[in-house]
């Protein structure tokens, strides 16, 4: 196997193909922090691709319930405890190349070369059983802790930073990895990435059904449909971020899961990439801001060594071990920016869900100081800055504002029944 860089483990790791980075990379960020669980994204996604016979257990998007609930059921915990330990050094801490860190353990590709389950396999995976796929929604709404009595207030209560009581709703697709497991699992080479933007496709006249694509994603995107004996997986709506959807005047959009989001919770574009590894600078683009330059937004499962292009802004009620399991060891330092956003965080927040194009680029304009408090123990000011978001040419979309406008209906139009 060659060795590729991997910037979120902070060092080279072992995958079957050499180094190879497209001209730019699909990519999105999710703030859990805002999703009300109410499956919006899920249903669009369904309703758009897989709505045919032999689709009916596929999810290309769903939102599941954290920590008890997953699609297939205990996708990540069957994983996590095959890989065995996952341990992270501060080797290169707080650089470029190494952000969070160092991982020491092994990633899923390493792993299949020192704990091999069958001959020649390349990634360490499994296939789930069928009654792992046949419940999308298993413990949705279950939380962590003591169960509370009807009418009565719990006794100690819960407060921040971390909830006694705790769930929350964590939405997945597929994560467009720059290093594919079902890439490098698949012996058709059926699976393949594409060059001008990342995104990770199945050709579906190569593909046999060998399920080896099911078995290596470590985030189970990859599905079989048994009506056509092929696999098949979220293509991130690749007609609309080409920008030929017929609904959207030739500029490029984004996919149907982020649109139809009713939570502003998603952030879909496309970043550029560079030749050394990783994305190139850029920090006008507001997702290439998120994850390097607030780096509020983590990757999933990062130990797995895939590079997912999906982030997360964790959600701040939690308790900490599980989300540095989940989002690695830059939890508690993006928790504390998040918590505490400076003017710029707080105007790159505002993007989120305010249109259906692609942003490209975006400014801040400063504005006047509306609200100043402290937040335990830490003063913080809020100011009325303008956030002008521009397409991928450069052209203005819209503008927003940090303060939500307050509009008082007149009386003219009161119910009077």
């Amino acid at each position: 196997m060659p060795d590729v860089r991997n910037w979120q483990l902070g060092r080279t790791m072992h995958y079957p193909f050499g180094e190879r980075r497209p001209e730019r990379q699909f990519a999105f960020v999710i703030n859990t922090n805002r999703c009300i669980g109410c499956q919006t994204c899920t249903m669009a996604c369904k309703s758009t691709w897989t709505f045919g016979k032999g689709q009916e257990h596929m999810w290309w998007t769903n939102v599941e319930t954290k920590p008890y609930g997953g699609y297939p059921q205990g996708w990540d915990v069957k994983l996590l405890s095959m890989l065995g330990p996952q341990p992270w050094s501060d080797s290169g801490k707080g650089e470029r190349s190494s952000p969070y860190g160092t991982y020491d353990g092994e990633t899923i590709f390493e792993a299949a070369r020192t704990r091999p389950a069958a001959p020649g396999q390349t990634v360490l995976g499994y296939l789930p059983t069928d009654a792992e796929w046949a419940a999308p929604n298993i413990s949705e709404d279950t939380p962590v802790g003591g169960k509370g009595e009807p009418g009565k207030y719990h006794p100690t209560g819960e407060s921040l930073p971390v909830h006694r009581t705790w769930f929350f709703y964590l939405a997945r697709l597929c994560n467009h990895c720059s290093w594919p497991a079902c890439l490098a699992a698949c012996p058709r080479k059926a699976v393949y990435k594409r060059p001008e933007d990342g995104i990770v496709l199945i050709d579906q006249s190569e593909c046999r059904g060998y399920r080896k694509c099911v078995e290596a994603c470590p985030y189970k995107k990859s599905l079989y449909r048994p009506t056509t004996r092929v696999s098949e997986k979220c293509i991130a709506c690749f007609p609309r971020v080409e920008g030929k959807d017929p609904e959207g005047g030739g500029v490029p959009q984004e996919t149907r899961c982020m649109e139809a989001c009713i939570g502003q919770v998603r952030m879909q574009g496309l970043v550029r990439t560079s030749p050394e590894g990783g994305w190139a600078e850029d920090p006008g683009n507001p997702l290439y801001y998120l994850v390097h330059v607030a780096k509020v937004a983590l990757p999933l499962y990062p130990q797995f060594g895939t590079e997912p292009n999906g982030y997360y802004i964790p959600p701040r009620w939690v308790p900490r071990p599980y989300l540095r399991q989940m989002f690695g060891p830059g939890v508690d330092a993006a928790l504390e920016r998040y918590e505490h956003p400076d003017r710029e965080l707080l105007a790159v927040l505002q993007l989120f869900r305010r249109d259906h194009r692609i942003i490209g680029s975006y400014e801040r304009l400063d504005g006047r100081k509306v609200y100043e408090r402290e937040i335990r123990g830490r003063t913080w000011a809020m100011y009325d800055d303008t956030v002008v978001a521009r397409g991928l040419d450069g052209k203005e979309l819209f503008r927003t504002r940090v303060e939500e406008p307050v509009i008082v209906r007149d009386g003219k139009h009161a119910n009077t029944i």
